[in-house]
């Protein structure tokens, strides 16, 4: 028995379409939270419950965590990791979202500290699902365990032709391969059953997703252009650099205007900006980094505006990161979940960026509209 736990190997291999998964948990997480607080607000933070009793929102985030957890243990089909996937990604929301009430002795759900928090946890997981999604090499032992796992549509006749010709490609690579023999005669076996001209195969699945991104190329190639398309990703960044200032050239206008600092601080008091002396200090700190992000960002978008794209990339991408990664922590204490409009502006203009590096400044980038 000890030889033969010696013996196994035990190293994680990485589900094929996890990326897929994460994506669904990420968005679905993501939605969770930004219709929970919109619903609560727009109805008056209602409570299910009478007298003592109420059942918060937490203890059905709760629940739907246990059954995506269970019905993966339960059920072997593959469209269990989709479910599993959404339903973790609203549970973890719902769940979430409470946070205020388990870190304060007051049990504030409006702790101006939860929004941050529950921010950094998205963030965290976006990470996560970047690393991820990078290409890593990939052994034999890796590339049967992903066509195995794509057999498991054939007993469910859910598979494409794509993924048939992925499953394919999977096995001629271990087939093809002398460290492993045993793996590789296995993988010639189901090579064989796989290319059975009887096999059933699916119709293809209505891929919206994909059709919206061939409309979307197409678009782009007959109305927008290289020019133009430049043009609006500078004024995307300039109107996010200009944002980022609003703060720094208002507090420079009180200044101008002969109004004290104690003044501008029972301003701050008054519209509930800031509550405590440490939150004044904070607000102060995200006033100066937003500010040198927003000049950088303005930077940027004149760059790209006058051709220099590299250059203005490099400033506007750098500056977008910092801002989403470091600066909306500090803009979610203050500004709590009404920034998170702001967030998804900045997302979409860092998307565009990236999406121009890879359609123009690459030069091996090549976009085929099949």
């Amino acid at each position: 028995m000890i030889n033969r736990f010696l013996s196994a190997i035990r190293s994680p291999v990485k589900r094929a379409g996890a990326e897929r998964y994460l994506l669904v948990t990420l968005l679905s997480f993501a939605i969770s939270i930004t219709l929970t607080r919109l619903f609560l607000e727009l109805t008056g933070y209602p409570q299910l419950g009478r007298g003592t009793l109420h059942i918060a929102h937490v203890l059905w985030g709760g629940l739907l965590l246990f059954i995506a957890a269970l019905i993966p243990i339960v059920f072997a089909n593959r469209w269990v990791y989709t479910a599993s996937a959404l339903l973790s990604g609203i549970g973890v929301g719902l769940f979430i979202d409470e946070v205020g009430k388990f870190i304060t002795q007051t049990n504030d759900y409006f702790y101006p500290a939860a929004a941050p928090i529950i921010y950094v946890f998205f963030l965290l997981t976006a990470l996560v699902y970047f690393q991820v999604k990078r290409e890593k090499r990939q052994n034999p032992r890796t590339e049967l365990y992903h066509a195995i796992e794509l057999l498991q549509d054939v007993l469910d006749h859910d598979m494409d032709v794509d993924e048939r010709a992925e499953m394919e490609k999977h096995l001629r690579n271990v087939a093809g391969q002398v460290e492993h023999p045993d793996l590789a005669r296995m993988a010639s076996a189901l090579l064989d059953f796989v290319t059975y001209k009887e096999l059933y195969i699916a119709p293809p699945p209505p891929w919206f997703w994909r059709k919206f991104q061939h409309k979307l190329l197409e678009f782009e190639q007959k109305h927008l252009g290289r020019t133009r398309f430049r043009a609006a990703l500078s004024a995307g960044v300039a109107v996010t650099g200009v944002v980022a200032l609003l703060n720094l050239i208002r507090l420079i206008m009180l200044s101008t205007v002969t109004v004290s600092l104690e003044e501008i601080l029972e301003n701050l008091v008054y519209r509930g900006v800031v509550q405590s002396s440490e939150s004044v200090a904070l607000f102060f700190v995200r006033v100066g980094l937003e500010g040198i992000v927003g000049m950088l960002l303005v930077i940027g978008a004149v760059y790209l505006a006058v051709g220099r794209e590299k250059k203005g990339y490099s400033l506007a991408y750098i500056s977008l990161l910092i801002e989403l990664t470091t600066i909306n922590i500090l803009i979610f204490y203050f500004e709590q979940f009404s920034a998170i409009i702001l967030s998804v502006l900045q997302l979409a203009v860092l998307l565009g960026l990236i999406y121009y590096r890879q359609r123009y400044l690459i030069p091996k980038a090549d976009y085929d509209l099949r």
